[in-house]
Order: C-alpha cells, then sequence, then structure tokens
C-alpha cells in the first residue's frame, strides 16, 4: 500500500468521523443531505460483496465493515432516529436520486458490461457502484448551495470525503508507474475524475473561507449539480 492510497481512507475514515461529530453534537440534521448518505450506502454495499466471499486483509475487511455499517447508521439516524428525523430538512433535499442517480447508473452499467460481453452479476453490481459513487455527492451540494451559507464541520466533511478521491488519483498514477502489473480501469479513471471535478469549486471556497477565517458561503459552485438541478426544478414546473 502507497502513501497516497493510506492517506486517501485516511480521509474518508475522518469524513464519517466529522459527519457523525457534527451530527452528535448538533443534534440535528439541517444541512445533511439524505439522498447523499442512502446512494453512498447502495455504493458499498454493491462493491463490498467480496467481503463474504474473498479474504485480502484485515485491514481491507475492517475499512470495508466501517464503510458500510458507519453509513448505514448515518442513514438509520436520518430516516427512523430522533431528533435526528425530524430536524432532517427534506424540502432542502430535493434532487431525484433514484430517477438522476441510481436508475442512469445502473442502466449505464449495464451497457458497459453488454459492450465487453460480460454477464457477471458481481462485476455488474461493481461497476454501478463506480458510476453512482462518481455522483453520489451531488444531492448534498444541491442541498449546501440553497443554504448558501456552510456549517463549519459540514464543510470540514465535504472536504474531506472529496480530498479522499483526489488522493485515489495520485495513488493509481503511483501504482501505474512503479507496481509493473498494475491494471488499468479506464472506467475507474474516468468515474473518479469526474467525482473529483464535482469537488473543484467547493476546494476554492473552501480554501478562501478557511483562510480569511470566515464561513463558508456558496453560490452555484458545481456547474454540473446546477444543471441538474435546474433541470429537475423545470420538469417539476411541467409537471405541475
Amino acid at each position: 500500500m502507497n502513501i497516497f492510497r493510506l492517506l486517501g481512507d485516511l480521509s474518508h475514515v475522518v469524513s464519517i468521523f466529522i459527519l457523525l461529530l457534527r451530527l452528535f453534537t448538533t443534534r440535528q440534521a439541517a444541512g445533511i443531505s439524505l439522498k447523499t448518505q442512502e446512494m453512498f450506502l447502495l455504493v458499498f454495499v454493491t462493491r463490498y460483496l467480496d467481503l463474504f466471499t474473498t479474504y485480502y486483509s484485515i485491514y481491507n475487511s475492517l475499512m470495508k465493515i466501517l464503510y458500510i455499517g458507519s453509513t448505514a447508521y448515518i442513514v438509520h439516524m436520518l430516516r427512523f432516529q430522533e431528533p435526528f428525523k425530524s430536524k432532517y430538512d427534506s424540502a432542502n433535499d430535493p434532487f431525484l436520486h433514484l430517477k438522476f442517480g441510481v436508475l442512469p447508473c445502473f442502466c449505464l452499467a449495464c451497457l458497459v458490461l453488454l459492450v465487453q460481453y460480460s454477464f457477471d452479476v458481481v462485476e455488474l453490481l461493481w461497476t454501478f457502484s463506480i458510476f453512482l459513487e462518481s455522483i453520489a455527492i451531488v444531492p448534498q451540494i444541491v442541498m449546501l448551495q440553497r443554504d448558501g451559507e456552510v456549517e463549519n464541520l459540514t464543510s470540514h466533511y465535504v472536504f474531506f470525503m472529496g480530498a479522499y478521491r483526489a488522493l485515489y488519483i495520485l495513488n493509481w498514477i503511483y501504482r501505474s508507474y512503479f507496481e509493473p502489473y498494475y491494471r488499468h480501469n479506464w472506467i475507474v479513471y474516468i468515474a473518479g475524475t469526474v467525482q473529483t471535478l464535482l469537488y473543484v469549486d467547493f476546494f476554492y471556497y473552501y480554501f478562501i473561507s478557511k483562510s480569511k477565517g470566515l464561513p463558508m458561503k456558496v453560490q452555484n459552485w458545481s456547474p454540473v449539480a446546477s444543471g441538474w438541478m435546474g433541470a429537475q426544478l423545470k420538469e417539476k414546473r411541467v409537471g405541475e
């Protein structure tokens, strides 16, 4: 394991603990997207099916259990546990994640496997998880755009989620140079790049606000999320 992979995993774990800290200290879920958490949970469950069939290392197994367990717990808190359930702002979390996230990613994964003449269910779900993870943060981005001002711990949570993926890109580059038998996967590369690009504007505003010691304010800082949001609002108006 190289330093970029280790730091990426550490950033991911830190982001989860920051989110849990945010929920427990404030005792409310305003500004946290349940739909993003549900998408991440689906990502982890479909990606880590090998947890029950293949053993790689204790580190690998523990990380997979941590990701699934902690995300499932966060989803449970927001959906069923008080006071988080009643203080979750569903009206401010409007992204249609099943229609614009889960379904398109599953169809794309099916298309990829058909092109590759592969019909393995585990591989299908793994490919689906790669595509879905690349856009799972979009509902959270949309929610923060609508709020305008980002609470401090929430901004740290999103930052470390973005850092995790950016560090994984460095991990892929490192492995391609220093591991002679490393297998390139362009699906992972493309999805990872898309995921990282969604955070670029956030990183800019994050560093500006922290360097000046000011609350983080955002306004249409993700063109992709803004476009998706606009499409959904337009569709809603047409249907009314």
